[in-house]
């Protein structure tokens, strides 16, 4: 007798739920299936955007838990086990972990587009957020910069994702900008001649960009030029540092006279 029900119980249960387990195992094998061809995709994807590839098996394995969680949620649904208070759960969770880690999410984010969209590469010169130098590094929270001075600047990529960054060395090719000042008895051409020589002596200069010296500004005691240089974006300061100290040896060379002091205290605060 015992038997016959325990026949008939397990016979319901079959008759109840076989159809739905039937069901959940083949949508649990698309549902695999479908996940495996996304990731594939994404990959595909991130390899043709030329992703950091130290991101790209982060951002696949996010990507595939996600879909696997989904998965399971839509197979319980399937079988009949009631998934709201699951979902409740893990809302709640997801909100207290949001709030709790709202700046290193924010950093995260950041650093995935970085990562993805790349307005700066490692051993680009950039100035953000008030400090500039060579970009060392470009990690999921943290940008690494090293500045000319040796000094190591960690920058979060959630306020560099959201604020002007000035990429100086992105196109390859950089304009230093210099001013100089002189003394007007010297005369303009012989200031500019000077300001040539040096120029055109220096090894970091493209010589087929050409080079522009402006006269600027004109007082009754000095004489202003812009000189402007062209060069590789990694040789910046070795251009700056060699016209400068160029300018003041040609200048003792050619005797070319400073300005007054008052003239030449102008002059400095415009450097």
């Amino acid at each position: 007798m015992d038997l016959e029900i325990l026949k008939a119980q397990v016979w319901a249960l079959a008759t109840a739920y076989g159809g739905k387990i039937v069901l959940a195992i083949l949508a649990f094998i698309i549902g695999r299936a479908i996940i495996g061809k996304v990731g594939s995709l994404l990959s595909g994807f991130m390899e043709k955007r030329k992703v950091d590839k130290d991101v790209q098996p982060f951002l696949n394995s996010l990507l595939v838990v996600l879909l696997n969680v989904m998965l399971l949620l839509s197979i319980a649904g399937i079988v009949g086990i009631e998934t709201s208070s699951f979902v409740a759960v893990l809302g709640a969770a997801g909100l207290a972990v949001g709030l709790a880690l709202q700046g290193s999410l924010a950093n995260f984010a950041g650093g995935v587009l970085i990562l993805i969209f790349k307005p700066y590469r490692v051993g680009d010169l950039i100035s953000a957020q008030g400090f500039t130098g060579i970009v060392e590094g470009v990690q999921i929270f943290n940008t690494v910069l090293v500045t000319p001075d040796n000094k190591t600047i960690i920058l979060p990529n959630g306020s560099l994702s959201t604020s002007p960054i000035t990429n100086i060395s992105g196109k390859g090719e950089i304009r230093v900008d210099m001013v100089f000042a002189a003394g007007s008895q010297n005369g303009v051409d012989k200031i500019r001649e000077a300001l040539d020589i040096v120029v055109k002596s220096c090894p970091s200069a493209l010589k087929d960009r050409g080079h522009d010296i402006f006269v600027t500004k004109l007082t009754e005691n000095a004489i202003f030029f812009d000189v402007r240089v062209w060069t590789c974006s990694s040789t910046y300061w070795d251009t700056y540092y060699f016209v400068h100290e160029g300018v003041s040896r040609q200048f003792g060379l050619d005797n070319v006279q400073p300005p007054k002091p008052a003239e030449l205290g102008v002059a400095l605060r415009q450097l």
